[in-house]
């Protein structure tokens, strides 16, 4: 059996322009769910991992709109109050997948911390999270102080948070333990896990978002996985994306993927960390990564769509 990391963009959940309704998250994640089932009845072990762009920056809206009520949360605890919630939806929704293809599989959503690099606990904010707001929002992340960027990929700006580097899982061998019995499949990392660091003789939380894809990578090599997928809205990488000569990535190698990305052909917090996180995985293991849509991943697996990294 083949086992496969696979991790899910924050906007395969909650796209943008929807209202970030558990109606609308849940009709996403149906759509997204079907192929990993299909995956499963195929034979791969599948792990998830999850963004929570969306989801975690409207938990910090809420923190907001509501602090004069209710003491606010720093932002690892929201980190994990996504995973819950998060996790709670794609467990019903990979439940329903799998019972539609006939599999008895149990489904467990597993709280995750991720170990981060102790030096970086207060980075430069890079992380988009939250909902897109145009220029007549630009006020509202003004008076909360808030760092924001435009994204213009896609039109809007958002707030923008610290993300510092996974380095490794806290919860990595429970993970493996569960993956192993090849009875379950497994939700971890959940928003890219809860951030922590060592104070003294215990972990305490970092207040930032960890990048899901390098966390992704970071728990594939973990469990020993062979197959890192990583799921987003576009159906490929591209070199000189959005231009008149834009051009889809399919087979490639590390090394030539590690070039395009010095050079600058993917857009940070967006397709680069995707890159970055399937070039480490597969120039440490020499298993292959794919980017690609849910709607193309069995086209992926046969190596027809998608981008691919091999060794």
């Amino acid at each position: 059996m083949t086992n496969a990391v696979v991790a899910i963009g924050g906007n395969a959940i909650l796209r943008k322009g929807e209202a970030a309704t558990v109606e609308n998250q849940m009709n996403n994640l149906r759509r997204t769910c079907a192929p990993l089932a299909r995956m499963v009845k195929e034979g791969y072990g599948v792990t998830l991992v999850h963004g929570n762009g969306p989801q975690v920056g409207n938990i910090l809206l809420q923190n907001e709109i509501a602090r004069e009520e209710v003491p606010p949360m720093p932002l690892d605890v929201c980190v994990a109050q996504s995973q819950g919630q998060i996790g709670l939806m794609l467990q019903q929704a990979m439940t329903e997948a799998l019972y539609k293809e006939g599999i008895s599989r149990t489904v467990v959503c597993l709280l995750t911390r991720v170990m981060v690099d102790p030096a970086g606990q207060n980075p430069t904010p890079s992380k988009p999270i939250g909902p897109y707001y145009g220029s007549e929002g630009l006020e509202r992340l003004r008076l909360n102080n808030w760092t924001i960027s435009e994204d213009r990929a896609r039109g809007g700006w958002r707030r923008i948070v610290p993300s510092p580097r996974p380095l490794s899982i806290i919860e990595g061998g429970a993970v493996r333990s569960l993956v192993a019995t090849g009875e379950y499949v497994v939700i971890a990392a959940g928003g890219g896990g809860v951030p922590v660091t060592k104070c003294h003789n215990h972990l305490c939380g970092v207040e930032a978002v960890v990048d899901k894809d390098l966390a992704a990578q970071v728990l594939a090599r973990c469990i020993g996985d062979e197959l890192l997928i990583m799921l987003t809205d576009v159906d490929a990488a591209y070199l000189d994306y959005k231009t008149p000569i834009q051009r889809g990535i399919g087979e490639t190698t590390a090394a030539e993927m590690r070039t395009y990305l010095e050079q600058g052909h993917f857009a940070p917090g967006s397709m680069a960390p995707k890159v970055e996180a399937g070039v480490e995985f597969t120039s440490s293991t020499g298993h292959t990564s794919i980017i690609t849509t849910p709607e193309l991943l069995d086209n992926a697996l046969k190596s027809k769509a998608g981008t691919r990294i091999i060794a």
